[in-house]
């Protein structure tokens, strides 16, 4: 009995051993995830955000300014089912105060858009896993730090692995010329100015002209009432002529001869102001007609000048083509900075073409060039790839790049400014509110497929959108009701 009661005691010493130990690995272990979640930052002053990586694997987001990461945090991005899209985004809306639409009104603090349909980047609650229904959470302190450091337009790229940018130089790459960059303000300066005065001629050429047909037109209506009056007139004098061939007495003949004068004197009075209302009525046409034309003319100069102006501003702003070998076509967007009364800011994209893509057939990944900063006349280049088929280098190697377009593009290339080159076509979200928008097919889309498209009016602009330097032209249709916009957005959004 006493070495039972030896062995019972000796059993409960070996179980409280093995309960603390685990509650000491629990320990460890929580420490050890809390110090895998905490942010970091750069032992360095920290430049503005060009681009932001979050890695799915990793559950991770860094920032990188153009010398390298700067802040680096952990995420919660979705859940199986609703899965945050691996691909290629930019922050496209920042709101302080967001609350879901779609979610119970729930609070996303320091949100920034990712696409209109509801994925962003935003402060949350972290477990450590991924929980969330697509969106990118933050810690909310990260969240609030980063959010006026950031810009519209700001590169985010969700890899379903780690990705790092990487230095890379290729001739594909834009090269700008120095002269061009340092011309760009005044020129851009310069056709605004002629722009405005362009369109105050057309304004006022306008008005001459309505005036000038608005006169031409009342010329006319008393034109056709004189001729009406001496056709009166001459019908009275052929009268006169028969009563004075009629007369049959002296009495009536005198008569006849008094009336034939009266009707011979009106008559040519009404021919003289009908002659007179002739040449006056031709002289208002044609001055209708000439003032028609340079109301025309001085249209048409407005929309001239306004696009060139248009392009001159876009050539101040970083430039981003996306090369996409599903549809074999290369597209430009700039931004333009004019902002949209619903949210965001609106995208030019007037440049759309077709590009050869050497083995169309073959995957060629999807790699993204971002111009980091001024290296002497050139620009400092890093290669980030997400989806693998060729290597980045080999990606553009297969790329035949349209000169005309690369040769009115190139000399004005900023920093900030992208090449991406991938297998993938533009998502359907990618619209005149967004940078580009593309998602990897062959990976989860769960948070982003259950989301309505977003439906969006035609976009603003109200002439004739020429491309870069009038390159590519192609009309524009007027915005649709502000009404319509906002019941769209509100029906669309996450939040």
């Amino acid at each position: 009995m006493y070495q039972s009661l030896i062995r019972r005691r000796r059993d409960l010493y070996i179980v409280a051993i093995a309960v603390v130990a685990t509650l000491m690995a629990m320990t460890c272990g929580a420490h050890a995830k809390e110090r895998d979640q905490s942010p970091a930052a750069a032992p360095r002053d920290a430049g503005e955000p060009i681009m932001a990586i979050v890695s799915i694997r990793s559950q991770r987001v860094t920032f990188y300014d153009a010398d390298g990461w700067i802040f680096s945090a952990p995420v919660s991005t979705g859940v199986k089912g609703r899965e945050t899209p691996a691909g290629i985004f930019a922050v496209i809306e920042k709101d302080i105060d967001h609350h879901s639409t779609l979610y119970d009104d729930a609070s996303m603090p320091h949100m920034q858009r990712l696409t209109w349909n509801g994925i962003a980047l935003h402060g949350g609650p972290l477990p450590g896993y991924a929980a969330s229904h697509g969106c990118v959470r933050m810690p909310y302190g990260f969240a609030e730090k980063l959010f006026n450091k950031t810009q519209i337009g700001m590169r985010v790229i969700i890899s379903p692995n780690d990705a790092t940018p990487v230095a890379f130089s290729h001739p594909a790459l834009l090269i700008p010329n120095a002269e061009a960059v340092a011309a760009a303000p005044e020129r851009a300066e310069t056709l605004d100015r002629e722009a405005s005065e362009a369109a105050e001629i057309a304004k006022e050429t306008k008005k001459s002209a309505v005036k000038a047909a608005r006169e031409a037109a009342s010329s006319k209506a008393s034109l056709r009432k004189l001729e009406w009056l001496k056709k009166d007139a001459d019908s009275d004098l052929r009268d006169a002529d028969r009563d004075v061939g009629a007369a049959k007495t002296d009495k009536a003949k005198a008569r006849a001869e008094e009336w034939k004068v009266k009707a011979v004197a009106k008559a040519g009075e009404r021919a003289t102001k009908l002659d007179t209302a002739r040449a006056d009525a031709t002289s208002k046409v044609d001055l209708a007609a000439k003032a028609a034309d340079a109301a025309k003319s001085a249209a048409a100069k407005k929309i001239e000048t306004a696009n060139a102006a248009n392009e001159a501003k876009l050539a101040l702003e970083p430039v981003s083509i996306y090369i996409s070998r599903a549809t074999k076509k290369l597209y430009v967007r700039r931004n333009t900075h004019k902002p949209w009364p619903d949210g965001g800011e609106v995208f030019d994209s007037s440049i759309e073409v077709p590009v050869e893509i050497r083995d169309p057939d073959r995957p060629i990944g999807t790699h993204i060039f971002t111009a980091m900063a001024s290296d002497g006349d050139a620009l400092r280049w890093t290669a980030v790839t997400i989806d693998h088929g060729d290597d980045a280098k080999d990606a553009l190697n297969r790329v035949n790049f349209p000169k005309d377009v690369l040769d009115r593009i190139a000399p004005t290339a900023l920093p900030r400014s992208s090449i991406i080159v991938s297998d993938e076509p533009l998502s359907r979200e990618t619209n005149y509110r967004t940078e580009f928008i593309a998602v990897l097919s062959n990976e989860p889309q769960g948070g982003f497929k259950n989301r309505r498209p977003t439906v969006l009016p035609a976009p603003p602009q109200v002439v004739k959108s020429c491309g870069f330097f009038g390159l590519f032209c192609k009309p524009s249709a007027a915005p649709k009701s502000r009404r319509r916009q906002n019941r769209n957005d509100q029906a669309q959004r996450d939040r």
